[in-house]
């Protein structure tokens, strides 16, 4: 006798989605190149964060807009980009203030992007190579800590601050609606470039314009 066995439909969708997901989110490759202000380097089926979304993150990365305060230098204002606080993947309050006055590398990636992954390598290079001349932070998105915290600890870079995003609060502050995304900044918080750097290439000299 022959037994059937009733297929769940509904699961379909949802798998197909999925799949579609993991295949868009990491697909592209292209640079956006050169920006005035926060850019935008496409958008990632539908997972990124919303830019018009007003949730306000728990214990995340949040943005201060509305206040000026000192940076690490005692200035008495600090540029609307730096004006941000997070919490590093360690469990550290880390203050965007603290940027000022260095030029900034801002690493938006995801935990299961494999782009991301070869950024790795070449953006802890950097880190290293410009210590105390310049700044690079990551911003972990998309995903939970415990996968963020693996990345971190497979893709070796966990030499340089990586904050927590999960509410996504930079990426919407910034602009960016994919990972993989390198934003670059001067030391006044003018946005020099917005975009992907495949493998990171690249991203040493655009440091080394700023530094001088």
């Amino acid at each position: 006798m022959r037994v059937r066995v009733p297929v769940r439909r509904s699961s379909l969708p949802a798998l197909a989605a999925a799949v579609l997901f993991a295949v868009a989110g990491c697909g592209s490759g292209g640079e956006s190149g050169a920006s005035g202000g926060s850019g935008e380097a496409g958008t990632a089926a539908g997972s990124s964060p919303e830019a018009g979304s007003g949730d306000e993150p728990a214990d995340g990365a949040g943005t201060d807009g509305g206040t000026e305060g000192g940076d690490a230098n005692g200035s008495a204002e600090v540029p609307d980009a730096f004006r941000f606080t997070g919490q590093t993947l360690d469990g550290q309050k880390f203050d965007g203030a603290e940027l000022a006055g260095k030029p900034t590398v801002l690493w938006f990636w995801a935990p299961w992007c494999p782009k991301c992954k070869a950024q790795g390598p070449e953006t802890a290079k950097v880190a290293q190579e410009f210590e105390g001349k310049a700044h690079v932070v990551g911003v972990a998105g998309l995903d939970k800590p415990a996968a963020m915290k693996d990345f971190v600890s497979s893709a070796k870079v966990g030499g340089f601050p990586q904050l927590n995003d999960e509410p996504g609060a930079l990426w919407r502050k910034f602009g960016v609606t994919e990972q993989s995304v390198y934003v670059v900044l001067d030391g006044k918080g003018k946005t020099v470039f917005t975009g992907n750097l495949p493998a990171g290439e690249g991203l040493a000299g655009k440091v080394r314009e700023l530094v001088g």
